[in-house]
Order: C-alpha cells, then sequence, then structure tokens
C-alpha cells in the first residue's frame, strides 16, 4: 500500500500515526508518497483573498484518482465542501482537541494596543475583534514550527494556533494560553483527520477500521453546516459539534469581518437527523450573510 501526504512535519506526523495503526492491522509496510499541494506553494496571501477550494488537497486527490497512491490522509479542515465523487473518506480517526491557542511571549490580556497578529485567517481576525481587541493583522503562513519560531523571535508579537497540530507535534511548551472553545469558536472539523480513498478501492474494508464513529459523527455534521452556509473561507464561521449518546449537540457563530456577531445557533438533534440538521441550520445563516 502507499499513502499520499503532504510534506509538512504535520501532515507526515499525522500520517504517520495512521499508517502505524493500519500497519499493525495489515502486518505489512506502508510506503510513503510526498505530493506537494498548491497551498504549500502559496506563502504570501492571506487565504480568505484566494479562491481555496481543494487548495491542500487537489493534487492528493489526483493522485487517488490516477491509482498512484492508495490512500491519503488530510487534516478534515482542509477538505473543500464538495468532494470530487470518485473519491470516499473512508475513515475518521479520533479526534483530537478542538481548542485554539494563543503563541506569544504575552497573555491574552496583556498583549498591547496595536500588537502585531500573525494569521491567514479570517476566523481568527474576526474574533479578536469580536473581543475587543485592537491588533494589527498581519499574514503568517508556513508550518506550525515556523510560525512559533517567528513568534518567538519578534516577527510577530503573537498568532493563534490549533491546539491538536501542536499536541500532535509535542510543542506544547509553546503555548502560553488554550481558549476555551466557545471564546474563539474553532472551523469546522479542527482536530479531526480524514482518510481518504477511492470509491472503488480495495483496500476500503481494511481501513474503515480506523474509523471513530463519534469523530465522524461530528465531523461531517460540521462539514455539512458549512455546506448548507455555502461560504467557505468567505465569512468568520466557528463550529462546534458534540456526540452524547445517540444525541448531537450543534453549536456556531457567525461573525462579520468587522467582528460583529450575525448570527448564534445552538441545537441538538439526533445522531440520524444530524445532517440534515446541520445543513439547516447553515441555510438559516447563509441569510445572515446577505
Amino acid at each position: 500500500m502507499i499513502v499520499g501526504t503532504r510534506g509538512s512535519k504535520l501532515a507526515t506526523t499525522q500520517t504517520q500515526t495512521v499508517v502505524n495503526e493500519l500497519e499493525e492491522i495489515i502486518g505489512e509496510k506502508i510506503e510513503t508518497k510526498i505530493i506537494k499541494t498548491t497551498g504549500d506553494k502559496i506563502t504570501n496571501s492571506q487565504l480568505y483573498n484566494m479562491d481555496t477550494k481543494g487548495i491542500f488537497t487537489k493534487e492528493l486527490d489526483e493522485a487517488l484518482i490516477d491509482g498512484s497512491v492508495d490512500f491519503t490522509v488530510h487534516s478534515f479542515k482542509d477538505l473543500p465542501s464538495e468532494l470530487n465523487d470518485q473519491l470516499i473518506i473512508t475513515a475518521i480517526p479520533k479526534r483530537e482537541a478542538i481548542n485554539e491557542v494563543l503563541i506569544s511571549n504575552y497573555t491574552w490580556a496583556e498583549l498591547p494596543q496595536n500588537a502585531t497578529i500573525g494569521t491567514s485567517s479570517i476566523r481568527r481576525e474576526a474574533f479578536c475583534k469580536f473581543h475587543g481587541k485592537n491588533l494589527q493583522p498581519k499574514p503568517l503562513r508556513g508550518n506550525v514550527e515556523t510560525r512559533i519560531r517567528k513568534v518567538e523571535e519578534g516577527e510577530y508579537d503573537a498568532t493563534i494556533m490549533a491546539l491538536a497540530g501542536i499536541k500532535r507535534l509535542g510543542l506544547e511548551e509553546h503555548v502560553q494560553e488554550i481558549f476555551d472553545e466557545n471564546y474563539i469558536v474553532p472551523p469546522a472539523g479542527q482536530g479531526a483527520l480524514a482518510i481518504m480513498t477511492h470509491k472503488d478501492s480495495e483496500y476500503n474494508d481494511v481501513i474503515s477500521k480506523l474509523n471513530h464513529e463519534d469523530s465522524r459523527t461530528e465531523a461531517l455534521c460540521e462539514k455539512a453546516l458549512l455546506e448548507g452556509l455555502g461560504v467557505g473561507c468567505q465569512w468568520p464561521v466557528g463550529i462546534i459539534s458534540k456526540v452524547n449518546g445517540n444525541k448531537i449537540s450543534i453549536s456556531c457563530k457567525l461573525l462579520s469581518p468587522e467582528g460583529k456577531l450575525l448570527a448564534e445557533i445552538n441545537e441538538t438533534t439526533s445522531i440520524e437527523k444530524s445532517i440534515d440538521t446541520a445543513r439547516a441550520i447553515g441555510e438559516k445563516l447563509k441569510g445572515a450573510t446577505l
């Protein structure tokens, strides 16, 4: 078997975790193929100023379709809302923490007026404004280690990142603060991985053994809400869903780019109705963006 992955330390670390589990199941070694995506080649732009559809996945999808790899591993939040109809999400392993964290020599409370915050996320910018922080956003792209280094060397006063990636790389000592998930609400699918295959792959049954059902339910529910909203990275939206038995709670905050709260919805529904409910919530929220 051959797995395709992006080449960053985080991507290869996440992929290796999946490979280790799968190798135990199949009893043979899996080859790793590094594939550079369009998003990896662009390092100097805010993502929301670009056509981001499939920016981190397109080349990996093509490798699955042409058969040069048997499966790929993604951060779930990088998946486009619409998947290629030849491909499927075969497994979503157990989800990591969904929280956002502050990387800075300052605490959140100590950050001075007009401090520079490195980010390429309109959602993070908007939540900073929502909480009354007068910060100066400055584009910051690159891998996790590069972003941390640029802050610690003083090129930026702070940045906000996903705790999941920090934990997977063992870099928790660089975290100044962990934000409550309801304070800076994470994007759809944060902390989840997606293992993709061709729908006709001979390996689908064995790869599906890596699936964690609650994590899959949550991630697909959050993706469905985004599909209903239909705004991608163009509007600041944070989404949380949590499975509790046969129920799932879904909460969403939609902000304007200026940090104004446009809409907030909290609903609980059955697992069976989770996708339809989430998509309907997204469609409700869509009216607030018009």
